[in-house]
């Protein structure tokens, strides 16, 4: 899935400077639906997806969002509800390409390591350590970490498939129950593709 975002448009990038003042009045359409991992929550802003979040407690989401942007007023996003259901689709069958308008906003470093979780295939998991040797920072391994759980788009960003050098899940934001759930319906799916 490509990451479509804001800054992809030059115009915006000269604008970056300006985006604290202008989200200061900013308001943000949510909606929240249920999954198979429990609630999913997204937060909108001008048409484009600028969280994710997923949990057992729909307040407590409501909650985390509020934190997330402390500075924005909030209200329920009718307009956007094939935007939640893609995002569910998603949560549900995460191995499937949906295109997404993904607002990614994060460091310079963060994104780098977004971007390049993007380029992990479903079905298959990476490293910390090899994705920060793929960013040309092999020794910031702790900060790919770091900014894998830092991820405010759960899912379209696919930090589910970072893992240990050894294997193990470690921490994932959601939970590692979910990152398992995650992987796995990946997995199955990549088999079943091979299957046909």
């Amino acid at each position: 899935m490509r990451i479509s975002t804001s800054r992809d448009h030059p115009e915006n990038r000269a604008a970056d400077v300006l985006i604290p003042l202008i989200r200061a009045a900013a308001t943000i359409g949510f909606a929240v639906a249920p999954s198979s991992l429990g609630f999913a929550i997204i937060a909108v802003s001008e048409h484009l997806i600028r969280s994710i979040m997923v949990g057992d407690d729909p307040e407590m989401l409501m909650s985390d969002l509020q934190n997330q942007f402390p500075n924005d007023k909030f209200e329920v996003a009718e307009n956007d509800t094939m935007l939640l259901r893609k995002v569910v689709d998603l949560i549900e069958q995460p191995a499937q390409a949906i295109e997404l308008p993904l607002d990614v906003r994060g460091t310079e470093f963060q994104v780098s390591v977004w971007d390049a979780l993007q380029n992990v295939p479903a079905g298959s998991t990476v490293s910390y350590a090899a994705l920060a040797e793929q960013i040309g920072a092999p020794d910031r391994e702790r900060a790919v970490a770091q900014a894998c759980a830092a991820n405010p788009l759960a899912v379209a960003i696919p930090c589910h498939r970072a893992v240990q050098a050894d294997g193990d899940l470690s921490g994932y934001r959601w939970g590692v129950e979910r990152k398992r759930a995650l992987l796995e319906r990946e997995a199955a799916f990549c088999k079943m593709i091979r299957r046909r």
